[in-house]
């Protein structure tokens, strides 16, 4: 028998500020929902925007990191697992069910408190390593792998002992 695998990534922009409770276990739940949108073409050739909205809970210390920085319309990243939860309406007799995301992990987007930065849960917070506007280097460094033609010596360069 094959063993199962549930992993769902979203990338979109916060619907309400998330919610906050505790279990009677001590543990604490983030509740939030984040708006994805898709744009497609249709028959008819006219662009056509479509939203879906979808449920997200964070447990533990992910949950708190996304109570604290985040609120409505902040950009998230959010990679986890498909849950599924279902119950008997005891108004109805219906039966009922909701599938939300897990979070395992997550990245701030935009232009959020701590931009750059993230959580996952196996390594912990991980903050923004964005300078402070009094560190600002007045060139920006180019990033690895680019080069920048005035870092290049005169002369010939023995590439023998590079490790590419």
């Amino acid at each position: 028998m094959v063993k199962g695998f549930s992993k769902a990534i979203i990338l979109g922009n916060l619907t309400r500020d998330p919610e906050m409770r505790t279990t009677p276990s001590g543990t604490n739940v983030c509740s939030f929902s984040v708006a994805v949108n898709r744009s497609f073409r249709g028959a008819n050739g006219q662009t056509t925007e479509q939203v879906s909205f979808i449920d997200c809970s964070a447990w533990g210390k992910t949950a708190e990191v996304i109570c604290q920085y985040l609120h409505k319309g902040s950009g998230i990243l959010v990679s986890g697992r498909l849950d599924q939860h279902s119950w008997e309406d005891k108004a109805t007799g219906q039966k009922r069910s909701h599938v939300e995301i897990t979070v395992e992990d997550f990245n701030f987007v935009g232009n959020t408190p701590g931009q750059g930065g993230g959580y996952n849960n196996g390594g912990g917070y991980e903050p923004s390593s964005q300078p402070s506007q009094d560190n600002v280097p007045a060139t920006k460094p180019a990033p690895m792998g680019e080069v920048v033609p005035d870092d290049i010596p005169d002369g010939q360069i023995d590439l023998s002992d590079m490790p590419f």
